[in-house]
């Protein structure tokens, strides 16, 4: 069982409540699980909604925010831990450092740049952490076609697009991350493809 698992979303809820009872849904499922979130550190929208609902179920939850964000007043105030960072880069740094899986919920830009990020650093072997996406209401859709686009046009090999788990249940999401065996580090480059 992944013990510190570290979600993505957004500062604000979206215009579905589906979104919002997932991010609830997947946070009692982590706190009463005995699991510990690690993410963003804010105190609104999808982010707030997530940290409650596991602090409510009796989880630990760790926050990553940096000064710049924290000091706006949208940090958390009652989380077990925040942690106060210098910039962007050190947030997303060190919230992959404290997890031990990954996963994003529905979000907007900065939710999309994270999740590259991880998956870059999947594919490119530096780490071998599981991640997935919570398709709710079918929110990842397109991307997953551009997704499988980017395969069928030769720019993304077909076992890094495997790389990403996708179900739209966060009981089975978890459950899947928990039973990922992931491959031995992937290849990102070929020379006889170059």
């Amino acid at each position: 069982m992944l013990k510190n698992v570290c979600v993505f979303c957004g500062a604000r809820t979206g215009d579905d409540p589906a979104h919002g009872a997932a991010a609830q849904a997947l946070g009692e499922l982590l706190g009463s699980g005995g699991r510990r979130l690690i993410y963003g550190g804010g105190g609104i929208g999808m982010m707030g909604l997530v940290a409650d609902a596991t602090l409510r179920a009796g989880g630990e939850v760790i926050g990553v925010i940096p000064e710049h964000l924290a000091t706006r007043e949208v940090a958390h105030a009652g989380l077990t831990e925040l942690r106060v960072v210098g910039s962007m880069h050190e947030r997303k740094q060190l919230m992959a450092s404290l997890a031990d899986g990954f996963v994003v919920l529905p979000g907007g830009l900065g939710t999309l740049e994270e999740f590259f990020e991880i998956w870059t650093w999947g594919q490119l072997g530096l780490h071998r952490k599981p991640y997935g996406l919570l398709n709710v209401n079918g929110y990842f859709g397109h991307l997953l076609a551009f997704l499988d686009h980017t395969v069928a046009a030769g720019f993304v090999r077909q076992e890094h697009r495997d790389l990403v788990l996708v179900d739209d249940a966060p009981a089975r999401l978890l459950q899947r991350l928990d039973d990922h065996r992931p491959p031995a580090a992937p290849r990102w480059l070929d020379p006889s493809t170059t």
